[in-house]
């Protein structure tokens, strides 16, 4: 990483308003917002159930198909595939089941990881994701790592699909987001965990507005 980029990592589990957070954060700081877990989605949408299947050679001649660019700043940061920008057909609860799969994966998450850090020495970014403080940017400038009961977090996401007028069961997306806490702080291979030297915010009594002053605190 150039010594004039900046990196800054937000981490934390499904539903706890990471990107909306993220986007704002990097809007402030005039810098470009990184979707990491959107490419873990791209992956779990083009390779489906089989991932988990299919042998590190295989997956490396899938992965190898799909190269990742990042423009923008802030809100109007747009992660592209291939060229592409990537759109909402990956923002479904069964895409983001088989993307927690397929980020079990060590041969998904080290080509992953290669891209993101290709991508933090092209531009300053906040990278928002499971492991970007812990795993994928040890030596970030800022880290922080958001947390909140999954009844909190079930209730956000059921209000954001019945906004996004999608069929939503508040009590099914609550027992789908513990399955997937579960699942993403016991795999072994980069679990869901603060670093160490991350500042760990509790969002389940704060607003967004809160939770974006509580960061921005930490910025001179």
């Amino acid at each position: 990483m150039q010594n004039n980029l900046r990196v800054v990592t937000l981490d934390g589990p499904a539903g706890v308003g990471k990107t909306t957070l993220a986007k704002r954060v990097a809007q402030e700081l005039s810098i470009a917002y990184l979707d990491t877990g959107a490419m873990f989605r791209i992956f779990g949408w083009k390779f489906g159930e089989a991932a988990p299947g299919m042998s590190e050679k295989e997956l490396d001649a899938h992965i190898a198909q799909y190269t990742f660019s990042l423009s923008g700043i802030g809100f109007n940061s747009v992660l592209s595939v291939n060229g592409t920008p990537v759109g909402d057909e990956i923002r479904t609860e069964e895409v983001a089941a088989l993307a927690s799969s397929v980020a079990k994966l060590p041969v998904v998450r080290d080509a992953l990881k290669r891209v993101q850090r290709e991508i933090s020495t092209q531009t300053s970014l906040v990278a928002e994701g499971r492991d970007m403080g812990s795993v994928v940017f040890p030596n970030a400038e800022y880290k922080f790592f958001l947390d909140a009961t999954a009844e909190e977090r079930g209730a956000r996401r059921f209000k954001q699909l019945q906004e996004m007028g999608k069929p939503a069961d508040l009590d099914i997306i609550i027992q789908q987001i513990k399955e997937r806490d579960e699942q993403d702080r016991t795999r072994k291979i980069a679990p869901l965990v603060a670093a160490d030297d991350a500042h760990i915010i509790d969002t389940t009594k704060l607003d967004i507005d809160g939770v974006f002053a509580a960061i921005m605190s930490f910025f001179d």
